[in-house]
């Protein structure tokens, strides 16, 4: 009797030949949109970080992009192809070790920049927790939402509040208006398409206005946050640094006409009339230099990055995947909109970073780990759970 030792066919060989691979399924046109967006951002970071001595351009910042970069590619791969029941098992951990971070930096530990207890300094790199918390919240925040199939108690609402309510809070402390916006409009993308009923979105849209109205009031916010709100409602009356820095961001952004001034070319940016225009103020740059139709290319290629990760949510095998594609659709949008529109002059100033451009690492590690999360629910979508 002969026996025959089956071979193995090309699929068992070569996994990524299978049609439920994860691998066959990773979205090329996300992953091409971000690195667009990070590339603009570091022609722009270089075009206002450069200096003005023509025989020896200082290359320091993009040097420092470029690792951010690199260090949040590689989170976004880790996240991408994680088993997605691993991934979800992490959300309590991180979501720990985030709110952990929290009381750290408003500890000693911390320290304070622009008014804010909110960063952690090694050498010359410093740490922002508060960003990277955005990814570990829209994590934590989905698996709990998932657990109820899309239909929410108030009880269950109310639960899913209180994950929110412990770091807002202890970013409120820093304090961090900015960023406590950005969590509150995570929560609320989450909730709308996790199940929270039409009746309990108006009522906590209702609540948060009257907590501002009280915030305000009750004088919560540092004067350098009511001088934002006052230049904001009233710009021509004020003389505070902050209506100076958004009357330099139109100035900058009106003067790139069509087609622009060209790239390094700015008037206002080599002038340096811009303050912190390579981090929160960086589409001041696209505008004055590359003009209205460079902004609206960015402003393009943020929109079909958005509908990529719309595309994601829809196509999730389970409301778990839906909700971390849109709690990152969320968090991305409103970061987009309310940066570039305080340099508009239809946003107030909250020191939000533009996505995947301004400087920093701490922006970039969390802007690329989210794209991770929407890539690991497209690439496991067929994968069984």
């Amino acid at each position: 009797m002969v026996t025959t030792t089956r071979r193995p066919n090309r699929r068992q060989l070569n996994p990524k030949g299978d049609p439920m691979s994860p691998w066959m399924h990773v979205d090329l046109s996300l992953l091409l949109v971000t690195a667009a967006l990070s590339a603009v951002g570091l022609a722009m970071i270089y075009s206002t970080t450069r200096g003005t001595d023509p025989t020896g351009y200082d290359t320091t910042f993009v040097e420092r992009q470029v690792m951010f970069l690199m260090v949040g590619t590689a989170a976004l791969a880790a996240i991408a192809i994680m088993p997605t029941p691993q991934l979800r098992s992490w959300a309590p951990i991180v979501y720990g070790g985030g709110v952990v971070l929290l009381l750290a930096v408003l500890s000693p530990l911390g320290v304070e920049r622009n008014g804010a207890q909110a960063w952690f300094e090694f050498a010359s790199f410093q740490l922002q927790p508060s960003e990277p918390l955005k990814v570990a919240y829209v994590l934590a925040l989905a698996s709990y939402v998932a657990r109820f199939n899309g239909d929410l108690t108030m009880v269950q609402l109310g639960g899913a509040l209180l994950i929110g309510a412990l770091p807002l809070g202890l970013i409120m402390m820093q304090p961090d208006v900015g960023t406590a916006a950005v969590f509150v409009a995570i929560t609320m993308g989450v909730l709308l398409i996790g199940g929270a009923r039409v009746r309990h979105i108006v009522f906590l849209t209702i609540f948060g206005l009257l907590c501002v109205v009280v915030i305000w009031n009750a004088g919560l916010l540092k004067g350098y946050q009511q001088d934002r709100l006052r230049s904001f409602l009233d710009p021509a009356s004020s003389q505070s640094v902050t209506a100076y820095q958004q009357t330099q961001a139109q100035i900058a952004i009106g003067s790139g006409g069509v087609t622009g001034q060209g790239f390094g070319q700015g008037r206002q940016t080599r002038g340096e009339f811009v303050p912190e225009q390579h981090t929160d103020f960086i589409f001041t740059v696209v505008g004055e230099e590359l003009g209205f139709v460079g902004a609206t290319a960015v402003v393009g290629l943020f929109a079909f990055l958005i509908w990529r990760c719309w595309r994601s949510a829809v196509k999730a095998a389970d409301l778990f995947g839906s909700l971390l594609c849109v709690g990152v659709l969320t968090m991305l949008v409103f970061q987009m909109f309310q940066a570039i529109g305080m340099t508009l002059g239809i946003m107030p100033i909250t020191g939000i970073p533009v996505p995947f451009m301004s400087y920093g690492g701490s922006s970039a590690l969390t802007s690329l780990a989210a794209i991770g999360l929407v890539l690991n629910v497209h690439m496991h979508r067929h994968t069984r759970r």
